[in-house]
């Protein structure tokens, strides 16, 4: 592939382009972030702000 389009025997339509970018790129948005779900629906995975700061060393005060 050449990179230029006049050069291109055939352009690629669009889902051949999507279809080439995402193997390369993969997906970069998720289908659906934290913002579109309720607030009471987030998943929790135990560790809210208490746990992080129990995790501090000493010497980090």
């Amino acid at each position: 592939m050449s990179g230029s389009p006049e050069l291109d025997p055939q352009p690629e339509s669009d889902w051949e382009r999507r279809q080439r970018l995402a193997a390369v790129f993969g997906d970069v948005l998720p289908e659906e972030t934290s913002d579109d779900r309720p607030a009471d629906s987030v998943k929790s995975d135990g560790k809210g702000d208490d746990w992080y700061r129990d995790q501090v060393p000493p010497h980090h005060g």
